[in-house]
């Protein structure tokens, strides 16, 4: 079966009607950077209420970010990943820590 659908016209002419194919949206990884003043109590915090994350969850990601150096918090959509980002940072800010969050490509 065919995604297209055909439209006859009142010259006689058969026109096929295509759909559009739709594409995913590109991915992006949302990324917290470790640093050496951020307690590891309010990056919890940040995973739990602006990823949705559970305790335990946030605990395993803080630790690989503490760890490792960064850490992903989640994969979304260019605009979700934006929003994430600016919500970690301005939390951040407004409590006086240097965390810092970023996106890439996935």
């Amino acid at each position: 079966m065919s995604d297209s659908k055909e439209i006859q016209r009142s010259d006689g002419l058969v026109v096929e009607e295509a759909k559009p194919k739709l594409k995913r949206p590109q991915l992006f990884r949302v990324i917290l950077i470790n640093d050496d003043y951020t307690p590891m109590e309010f990056v919890v915090m940040v995973l739990q209420r602006f990823f949705r994350l559970t305790h335990d969850d946030a605990v395993q990601i803080m630790l690989n970010v503490h760890t490792k150096g960064s850490g992903v918090c989640g994969v979304y959509p260019c605009e979700i990943a934006q929003t994430k980002v600016r919500e970690v940072m301005n939390s951040a800010k407004e409590n006086e820590h240097p965390l810092q969050c970023t996106m890439e490509p996935e």
